[in-house]
């Protein structure tokens, strides 16, 4: 199993501890744990990627930026969708989830779940 897919697994897993109603997630802190790891996710599978393409750890990306460069460079030939799904999951992961703790209905996490996951598939 991949790391990425590991770390996308234990997202889903803390996700699950936290309890819902309304179809509202009551406690945002596992809400938060659980994008945060999701988003490292993401991370993992461009790491694993650039791995695979000759990429040296030292000189693995350290910012956002970096990572949408990383993308740019060896990524969006193989797909130009890519880097603006990048996007969207820096911002609905790590900032809106995360960083914000903006993310509370039910539906809208299980959708930035599922475009996660379609991601990391994408760029195995």
């Amino acid at each position: 199993m991949s790391e990425a897919i590991r770390y996308f697994n234990n997202a889903k897993d803390i996700l699950n501890n936290a309890k819902i109603e309304d179809n509202r997630y009551v406690d945002i802190k596992y809400v938060q744990e659980a994008c945060g790891t999701a988003y490292l996710a993401v991370l993992k599978a461009i790491n694993e990627f650039l791995l695979k393409k000759g990429v040296l750890k030292k000189e693995m990306p350290r910012s956002v930026e970096a990572y949408r460069k990383a993308l740019q460079k060896y990524l969006i030939i193989h797909n130009g969708k890519l880097l603006k799904e990048f996007d969207d999951l820096y911002h609905e992961l790590h900032i809106a989830g995360y960083y914000a703790g903006d993310l509370r209905h039910v539906d809208t996490v299980k959708t930035i779940f599922k475009a996660t996951k379609v991601f990391i598939d994408k760029v195995k």
